[in-house]
């Protein structure tokens, strides 16, 4: 059970290996996207296609009888669930023999719920991970099987974070499957006392509030990839900043004002400089920071909000 592209290598994983036979994909119906609002396959069930394996798309869980009916029909030893995106009802959770096994990209019980691989970047971790849990009724509470801890490099975004931590998650799949086959691994229950929440990211938290410390505000560009991204305002428009790097530096300037200097452009934040790399305005296609540089008009400009109207 998984729907975006972080579940792919454990799909991959499950069925190249000899010792495991996927029997059902369950994912996310069909989304319009574009333009044109054709409808889109989500990532797994295209590999789930090219694998040849069957694929259930059911609109909900909860009360859906053809889901529950196949379930069982299956005898399935474990369901794995990997970032497939809604809650197991419980009497799906009775079904397989082993359980509902869940690969979770961080190291619980921190940053349970569905956007932990970005707030560990937005809140400045050094080390995240995966954990490879039983789910129960709750939210990512279940007992663990095993972690793997890995650092977070300072110029690492959600996107780059994300592909590690969903190839590293398919490896311990199946070392914990291995060991659930063999009878030798119990979970480990969670430390309530730790535990914090890593709920769905929003348009709003996007939003650059310059006067924050410039190493929180790279922070929050380099976790917000590729959506929301972070945002600000240049005289009323949207503008994205999708990829910067910064300098801790003493400086008198207004925050939130943005110099063209050299190839480039830096913005004044709070005890430093945000330099981007990659913005996109509003209504113009996404382009490097000399390419925006060369087209602004003025050397100093102030950021901030959207022009009332």
């Amino acid at each position: 059970m998984g729907t975006p592209e972080f579940a792919l290598p454990s799909l991959q994983a499950l069925a190249h290996c000899p010792a495991h036979q996927v029997l059902l994909v369950v994912t996310q119906p069909d989304k319009p996207k574009g333009r044109s609002l054709g409808l889109q396959m989500p990532p797994v069930k295209e590999l789930a296609l090219e694998l040849g394996i069957p694929v259930m798309q059911p609109v909900k869980l909860r009360g859906n009888g053809d889901v529950l009916q196949a379930f069982e029909d299956l005898a399935l030893d474990a369901a794995i669930v990997v970032a497939y995106g809604k809650m197991i009802p419980d009497d799906l959770l009775a079904i397989p023999r082993l359980g509902f096994i869940n690969v979770h990209a961080s190291l619980l019980p921190r940053f349970r719920g569905a956007a932990p691989i970005n707030r560990a970047i937005i809140e400045g971790c050094a080390v995240t991970g995966v954990s490879i849990m039983q789910i129960d009724p709750g939210m990512d509470t279940g007992p663990v099987f095993l972690q793997s801890e890995v650092p977070i490099p300072d110029d690492e975004d959600a996107v780059g974070l994300s592909t590690r931590l969903s190839k590293l998650g398919a490896g311990k799949l199946l070392e914990v499957l291995e060991k659930l086959g063999q009878g030798g691994m119990t979970a480990v229950p969670q430390d309530e006392s730790r535990a914090t929440a890593a709920p769905m990211l929003t348009r709003e938290e996007g939003e650059i509030d310059w006067s924050r410390n410039v190493r929180s505000i790279h922070d929050l560009v380099r976790g917000l990839v590729p959506w929301p991204c972070a945002y600000t305002f240049l005289d009323g428009r949207n503008l994205k900043i999708m990829k910067a790097s910064f300098v801790l530096k003493d400086h008198d300037r207004t925050f939130g004002s943005l110099h063209r200097e050299g190839p480039g452009i830096t913005i004044a934040c709070a005890g430093g400089l945000l330099l981007p790399e990659m913005l996109q305005l509003e209504g113009r296609k996404a382009m490097d920071a000399a390419a925006f540089a060369n087209g602004l008009q003025k050397k100093e400009l102030l950021l901030g909000k959207a022009r009332p109207f």
